[in-house]
């Protein structure tokens, strides 16, 4: 590849103006700074997230989880500068399959693109599936029947059919205007982010009054990363940020359809991201205080609550509220649904603007501006995949889910590596942008390669995940990289078929604007 890519005048930049239609035909300026970071944090889902990775993380590193928690926020930050300085330059809602293209060429473009909508896809599978686990359990808890209705969220017919409406509901309310989906999260991500200050207040309250289960004295050692003790946990905490910080690239793909498409999705990236570790930061501090790291009934290393930690310690610390908590959650699961399509939808619309994908993608519904037939197809495929996985296997579902994990070390991976090379030309220009467009994005990108080929090796081993395997290699490597195989499979007939885009007819190598002086 040569080292300078030419510059041409025919593709035009597809910034959107403030106001009006952008040149997709999105609604431009109808998402404003607070509404992004509100459809971030849905879209990271943090009640959810936390509550089934709090107890395995305990496991792993005991009091050092505050610990884990910042040194998992580092690639995240870092690679967040990146897309922002990406988005200022190159506001598109194909964010990562627009950038990788003008950076790297169309072939590297089309599969970042390709591990964004493959990952996103496969989430809301699984954030449907969870939210009918959650409704049952909910219902449960306020029928006081322990366990009768909440096993009703495990028969298969009456699991996919609930999940299905979820989707549903969902798809309806994404397929509409943005700013309908900014009214319901605003909702949603309040009622969710008030429960879960409740809650951690209150298990403070708890522990001061001599209430707790096994009150444990914070200290600062719990924020010390050197005192986790092995290379091997500090890993596994990186690979924790992966699952729950992803989603904050949501608050990107709506670049086009946000007040300044310059400044504002990038900083409510920003925005968001710094939120959410100071609520996990919260959360986690306030249930090791009230429950300690122990393997008595209550505590954070009973493997036996580790799925389901708000769950089990909601009673103890809520009492009669304690029903809120999962309302919390199944807020969260459910909002974070909605939020998701985002994502896979704006990615595959900008696909089909420049040719990447039929053009049918490029679709934009005439009464809503938003893309619809991206949304409807992102939903029935999300939709039948988890149908047919929940009917043949459990352990294939949640394999996937776990080989996801990979997808999102992928993409990012590759959108921050796009962001150090399109600016090359500015890293030494000044500080500002020494730091923003080469050392920042260059190291999260480096921490996240050096994730996926760790992951690819660690998901060979046949125990890894559910410990199913085919001929002795782990059904995580197997699925991650057929994945992978699909995507390429994929790209090469839509080259075969459309090859202009391949050619760089649609969407150029260019290289940037001289970035102005902030």
């Amino acid at each position: 590849m040569s080292t300078t890519p030419p510059t041409t005048a025919s593709t035009p930049e597809p910034a959107p103006v403030t106001g009006g239609l952008s040149q997709k035909g999105l609604s431009a300026g109808t998402v404003g700074l607070i509404g992004a970071v509100v459809i971030g944090i849905s879209c990271i889902a943090p009640a959810y997230t936390l509550t089934a990775a709090l107890g395995p993380t305990v496991s792993e590193v005991g009091f050092q989880v505050p610990a884990i928690i910042l040194i998992g926020f580092i690639p995240m930050l870092l690679v967040a500068f990146g897309y922002r300085e990406l988005n200022r330059s190159m506001p598109d809602s194909g964010t990562s399959f627009t950038w990788a293209a003008r950076a790297f060429g169309p072939w590297v473009g089309w599969m970042a693109g390709w591990g964004l909508i493959a990952a996103t896809i496969l989430v809301l599978s699984n954030l449907a599936g969870i939210a009918v686990e959650f409704l049952f359990l909910l219902i449960d808890q306020i029928a006081g029947s322990p366990g009768t209705i909440a096993e009703l969220a495990f028969n298969p017919f009456i699991n996919v059919a609930v999940c299905l409406l979820f989707m549903l509901g969902a798809t309806l309310v994404s397929y509409r205007d943005m700013q309908t989906t900014q009214k319901l999260q605003y909702y949603l991500v309040g009622f969710q982010l008030l429960v879960l200050l409740i809650f951690s207040i209150t298990a403070f309250v708890q522990v001061a009054q001599g209430n707790a289960f096994d009150a444990s004295p914070i200290e600062l050692s719990w924020f010390n990363p050197f005192a986790v003790g092995s290379v091997g946990a500090i890993v596994a905490g990186l690979s924790l940020s992966i699952f729950i910080f992803w989603g904050w690239d949501v608050t990107l793909t709506m670049n086009e359809e946000t007040k300044n498409p310059e400044k504002t999705p990038g900083r409510a990236a920003t925005l968001t991201v710094i939120t959410i570790v100071v609520l996990y930061l919260l959360l986690s501090i306030a249930l090791l205080s009230f429950a300690g790291i122990g393997t008595g009934a209550l505590g954070l290393g009973n493997e036996d609550i580790q799925s389901n930690v708000f769950f089990y310690l909601s009673g103890p610390i809520l009492g009669p509220l304690a029903f809120l908590v999962s309302l919390a959650v199944l807020t969260s699961s459910a909002s974070s649904l909605q939020s998701t399509f985002v994502s896979p939808a704006r990615t595959l619309l900008a696909m089909g603007h420049y040719g990447a994908l039929p053009s049918q993608f490029a679709k934009v519904s005439p009464r809503f501006f938003t893309p619809g037939y991206a949304t409807i197809i992102a939903a029935v495929v999300a939709s039948a995949f988890y149908a047919v996985m929940r009917f043949i296997s459990e352990d294939v579902l949640w394999d996937t889910i776990t080989a996801l994990g990979m997808m999102i070390c992928f993409y990012y991976g590759i959108t921050a590596f796009a962001c150090v090379w399109y600016f090359r030309k500015q890293w030494f220009d000044s500080a500002r942008t020494f730091f923003f467009t080469l050392l920042f994005p260059l190291v999260g990108g480096i921490i996240l390669a050096a994730l996926f080929v760790m992951t690819l090796v660690d998901s060979m081993n046949p125990d890894y995940g559910s410990g199913s395997n085919i001929a002795g290699v782990g059904l995580v490597f197997i699925l991650g990289v057929t994945v992978i195989v699909v995507g390429i499979v994929i790209m090469i007939w839509q080259a075969i078929k459309r090859p202009a885009f391949f050619r760089g007819e649609t969407l150029t190598m260019d290289a940037p604007p001289s970035l102005r002086r902030r």
